[in-house]
């Protein structure tokens, strides 16, 4: 019998990280809970897990600019994308109801993505670590009163009675994960689409980021992504994370990555991975 696969992620049981290592993975692999994301990208770098699945950014709320303060120091290579649909339920115990509860437990940002609903019901928001641990409160407190914000995963984990699905303001709510492995390369597919993600620093001249990226317009290279981060502890240096279209043995994007050298003090190679399938590609 085959070892399951080891996936490593941030937060406890019934989290969405969780939901998305399933949603990615499927379900015959083991999971493991860690306090932050260093913690699971260290289950990688030690070979205590396989992969560590880590949210990078939302379509509501933005980027995770927790993961961006390690990706300069990052061992670890990208191998692949997954978007997970965020589905917030309003779940309790089971004796509760809408008409009984008068408070809600949530991360802030699951209580910020269903501001509107909370009003409707005129129930009180309650801010929290995180959604699957309001869930795991509420289900200890065993308070009738008390509902929390989670997945639909979070309910069933800790015997909680959903009251209110998708209950979130946004229906087409996803966060975009990356999955992480502990390789220094990945096999290419030349039959399929592919995303690189690099990082760097721009030198102190003039025009030096316009100079630096202008190689991927002369390649027609696809820049998909282009955002400014500040590492941890590096308070007067700006980085620049960019994802481009194509794999790293493209010979466009190769001719592009030579001329960003030229302008860049500090360069990465984040990885080349498939692109998910969701996106919609250029002829749509």
């Amino acid at each position: 019998m085959s070892q399951k696969i080891r996936v490593a992620y941030q937060g406890i049981a019934g989290a969405y990280s969780h939901l998305a290592c399933f949603s990615y993975f499927g379900e015959d692999i083991e999971c493991l809970e860690n306090e932050t994301f260093e913690d699971a990208m260290e289950q990688v770098e030690s070979d205590d897990a396989d992969f560590a699945l880590i949210p990078i950014e939302n379509k509501t709320a933005g980027r995770v600019d927790e993961f961006y303060g390690l990706i300069p120091d990052m061992k670890l290579q990208i191998v692949g994308e997954h978007f997970q649909k965020i589905e917030h339920c309003l779940m309790a115990l089971h004796e509760s109801s809408l008409e009984t509860i008068d408070c809600v437990y949530s991360h802030p940002q699951g209580l910020a993505q269903c501001r509107e609903g909370i009003k409707k019901l005129g129930i009180r928001p309650v801010a929290k670590f995180d959604t699957a641990g309001s869930a795991k409160e509420i289900s200890m407190a065993q308070d009738p009163y008390a509902s929390a914000i989670a997945s639909v995963l979070a309910s069933k984990i800790y015997g909680l009675k959903i009251l209110k699905q998708n209950i979130q303001d946004q229906k087409e709510n996803f966060t975009r994960f990356i999955v992480l492995a502990n390789v220094t390369n990945t096999p290419i597919d030349k039959n399929i689409d592919y995303i690189t993600s690099i990082i760097f620093e721009v030198k102190n001249i003039p025009s030096a980021l316009y100079q630096a990226i202008g190689g991927f317009a002369n390649n027609h290279l696809n820049i998909l992504k282009i955002e400014s981060y500040i590492p941890l502890g590096k308070l007067e240096i700006s980085h620049f994370h960019i994802d481009v279209d194509g794999s790293i043995e493209c010979e466009a994007l190769q001719k592009a990555i030579n001329d960003l050298k030229l302008y860049t003090k500090t360069f990465k190679i984040l990885g080349s991975y498939p692109k998910n399938r969701l996106r919609k590609s250029e002829k749509d």
